[in-house]
């Protein structure tokens, strides 16, 4: 089931991803995670767990500070 801060964050991670011209596959490379899984978190299908984040911040080269930075912006401007 999708919430609202699923799909914000789902957002920011895609956002992150566009800025760094990274396919979902390149993504899940470096972060070592399914490409499949990448897309399912952007859509804001799942609650990644935050072993899970880090490793999306890794495959970004983001500290995971600006992942929440970003996520917090999206969110504050859809309120």
């Amino acid at each position: 089931m999708q919430s609202a801060e699923h799909v914000v964050l789902g957002r920011a991670v895609r956002e992150l991803r566009a800025r760094r011209a990274l396919s979902q596959e390149r993504l899940g490379l470096e972060g070592g995670l399914h490409r499949n899984y990448v897309g399912a978190i952007e859509r804001g299908e799942i609650n990644p767990t935050f072993a899970v984040l880090l490793k999306v911040a890794a495959g970004l080269a983001v500290p995971l500070s600006e992942l929440f930075a970003l996520y917090e912006l999206r969110r504050d401007e859809a309120a």
